[in-house]
């Protein structure tokens, strides 16, 4: 299999690797990074815990082939925290009860955090959809839209 060299820059940090072609980003970040933040469930786009930002979109890592993100940024959950300080949607999950397991947390957190910046004041119904391809088997979906919320209105 051919080998690529690709330029990520991920989280902040720039990263030159070589690849193979029919490598994902999911593992490129998982296996060649060492950022285990974001999670490997389905490797097939349907449960949405792979979710990282491309350039500040919501995009499930398994369906980008590593070198499709060559020269993009790219931010995992590992990448919003500043120092030890948590993110604002965060520190609303934590407060809210939205972490249960904690499987399925860095993908709504990632997501929830790419809204907020397109949109700080989201209605539930954006809220919904913004979340919406992403699955939680513990929670219910209430506390982890009520914690979205929360960090929107009280400008966390």
């Amino acid at each position: 299999m051919s080998r690529h060299k690709i330029s990520l820059r991920v989280n902040g940090q720039r990263y030159e690797l070589e690849v193979e072609a029919n490598r994902t980003l999911l593992q490129t970040i998982r296996e060649d990074l060492e950022m285990t933040g974001t999670k490997c469930a389905c490797e097939r786009g349907d449960c949405g815990l792979c979710t990282v930002m491309v350039d500040g979109v919501p995009t499930k890592s398994c369906l980008v082939l590593a070198v499709e993100a060559d020269g993009k940024e790219i931010t995992t959950i590992e990448g919003l925290m500043k120092g030890e300080e948590l993110n604002p949607v965060q520190r609303a999950f934590i407060e809210h009860g939205a972490v249960q397991c904690g499987f399925c947390t860095p993908a709504f957190i990632v997501a929830a955090t790419a809204l907020l910046k397109r949109n700080p004041k989201p209605s539930e119904e954006e809220v919904k959809e913004a979340i919406g391809g992403i699955l939680c088997r513990c929670t219910g979906y209430r506390q982890i839209i009520d914690a979205i919320l929360d960090a929107s209105k009280s400008g966390k």
